[in-house]
């Protein structure tokens, strides 16, 4: 079953800040350097490439779960999980660090293996967790 990552207002916003801030940085190096607004610079070619890829990573992302995996996809971030090393999922929680194939706040943070810790963002937490543990029943869920 293949689940869509949800997108909150955080990820959005954020693009567009980003994408703000290279223009304006990018304007203000043309004039202060007295460069024709229309000429194209390397910067151009870095602040398009980081647009793209954002824009990349919000519509690629997904998570889907088979029998015996749980698979993502992120950009090119993308990997997989047997099901049957989950040992935890703490939901309704934001990891800041680590991998992070997901697109809003709020998601599930899935522990594997003995040090192992992913975060994801389904469109819904309960659905993702009612199939998964139809797969695994020894899943721990925790609440945050």
């Amino acid at each position: 079953m293949r689940f869509k990552s949800r997108k909150d207002l955080f990820f959005p916003v954020f693009v567009f800040g980003i994408s703000l801030l290279f223009i304006g940085l990018s304007i203000s190096k043309r004039i202060e350097k007295d460069i024709r607004l229309n000429s194209f610079l390397w910067s151009d070619l870095i602040l398009l490439s980081v647009i793209i890829f954002i824009i990349w990573l919000h519509y690629s992302t997904y998570y889907e779960l088979s029998k015996t995996q749980l698979k993502y996809k992120s950009g090119f971030l993308k990997g997989t999980i047997e099901i049957e090393n989950i040992r935890e999922i703490i939901k309704n929680k934001t990891l800041w660090v680590g991998i992070k194939p997901a697109t809003a706040t709020k998601g599930l943070i899935i522990k594997y293996n003995k040090y192992d810790e992913i975060y994801i963002s389904p469109k819904t937490n309960d659905t993702f967790i009612q199939e998964i543990l139809t797969l695994n029943k020894n899943i721990k869920i925790t609440e945050a």
